[in-house]
């Protein structure tokens, strides 16, 4: 896809001659190849295992509030904590990655993050129950940025959005299986039993994962030294396009970290006084964000980034507006759109970032990254403090904006798209 088609207006890195790239892409893996199934489940694991760690104490936010005698505000740090930790250090993680090797650092990140997942359920409190959070969230930032350079280096480009597509897919399961076990499990024996039941799948699959994830066959181990990554980080961020779909994947996501962290205390008041076990329940709804990633490459194909994304967008705020009804079909049918839009629209716009980054992609990825996760904690804080300002409409508002956000950064891009293809055919 040529700049003038994305919208860059530079590349970032080499590019390398038709012929060697052909070639170094007919040896990676494509669908139906030696490799490519294991290589999928296994990342589809590892997304699983990641959102559910994530996310874990999301659908509980309102017994820990009980327990430790809390606001929303409060709790939701628990949430927080974890994607602000992830955000701080996806950078430093990716930098590992690019010397150890992408494997070698998701499987550690892993361990380390598991480990931390069969504490939480003792803290004492909640400040020890926050930084144990925190510190998982930290373990956790060597996977996305990781997994994304690991299938930029070991996957055909065409096949490139559909093997992203499928990660992301992991992470909505993950986010949807451990919500809803853990309202179910939370609802009979407390929230402690139930994140402690997450950590145990976790490291079922963190073990599943590294007996299965092939050996890289294309990885070249890059340099360390800050001054190195220093100018990699600037060359990105030199990069309009990058900072682009950086911002969109932050504003995405804090539109849903909003939601789901508020929607637990919404759906305990009145009119719907719904019991633990079936609030954790309707976060079956992440089965569409399953869908809607996984096919993120033929929307593409038939809408073009910004065509699908405009449709992700826009399907979105629907479901935002949706949402304010007062009887549960109608939130539900919001909810289904909001997960629909925001998966498809993550989907796209990191992939969009894998394949834009020529070089440093770990270090691409991981600017991505850590946008996404601040705007996840920015959407998990600041919908918790407008939910307690205005109710379930403020939270809805905060959303309302992020999503203009994407739309107007993708008309800005549609612009600079057509300015340099006016300026190439002049």
């Amino acid at each position: 896809m040529s700049p003038a088609s994305t919208g860059a207006s530079t590349v970032v890195g080499a590019v390398s001659s038709p012929s060697a790239s052909d070639s170094a892409a007919d040896a990676r893996m494509a669908p139906g190849g030696p490799g490519y199934r294991r290589m999928s489940f296994a990342l589809f694991l590892a997304g699983v295992a990641t959102f559910a760690l994530l996310y874990s104490t999301q659908a509980l936010l309102p017994l820990i509030s009980g327990e430790f005698g809390v606001a929303a505000s409060e709790a939701s740090w628990t949430v927080a904590a974890a994607t602000g930790g992830l955000a701080l250090f996806v950078l430093p993680m990716s930098a590992l990655s690019e010397r150890f090797g992408r494997r070698a650092v998701m499987t550690g990140s892993l361990a380390v993050a598991v480990t931390v997942g069969l504490l939480v359920p003792f803290a004492p409190s909640l400040g020890v129950l926050v930084v144990l959070r925190g510190l998982q969230g930290a373990a956790l930032a060597g996977l996305p940025a990781s997994a994304t350079a690991y299938l930029a280096e070991e996957v055909r480009p065409k096949a490139l959005v559909t093997a992203i597509g499928l990660f992301v897919a992991g992470n909505s399961v993950g986010g949807m299986s451990g919500r809803v076990i853990t309202g179910w499990v939370a609802q009979e024996w407390g929230w402690r039993v139930a994140v402690g039941v997450i950590g145990a799948i976790a490291v079922a699959c963190a073990v599943a994962f590294r007996l299965l994830l092939p050996a890289p066959r294309h990885f070249v181990a890059g340099s360390l030294r800050p001054r190195v990554l220093a100018r990699t980080v600037r060359d990105h961020l030199s990069n309009p396009l990058l900072c682009r779909l950086y911002a969109i994947g932050a504003l995405f996501m804090t539109v849903f970290g909003g939601v789901y962290t508020v929607i637990g205390y919404r759906l305990t008041e009145a009119p719907f006084s719904l019991p633990q076990g079936v609030i954790g329940s309707i976060f079956l709804v992440y089965l569409v964000g399953t869908v809607s990633a996984s096919t993120a490459g033929r929307l593409v194909g038939r809408l073009g980034r910004r065509g699908a994304l405009y449709l992700a967008g826009g399907t979105t705020a629907t479901g935002l507006v949706l949402s304010l009804a007062r009887s549960l079909v109608p939130v539900l049918l919001g909810l289904v759109l909001i997960t629909a839009g925001f998966f498809a629209g993550h989907a796209v716009a990191s992939s969009a970032v894998s394949k834009t980054a020529t070089s440093g992609r770990a270090q691409a990825s991981a600017l991505y990254q850590s946008a996404y996760y601040v705007g996840s904690s920015a959407g998990s804080t600041v919908g918790a403090v407008a939910f307690h300002a205005g109710g379930w409409a403020g939270t809805v508002g905060v959303g309302l904006l992020a999503v203009l956000g994407v739309v107007t950064i993708t008309v800005l891009g549609t612009r600079a798209a057509r300015a340099q293809q006016r300026l190439l055919t002049a």
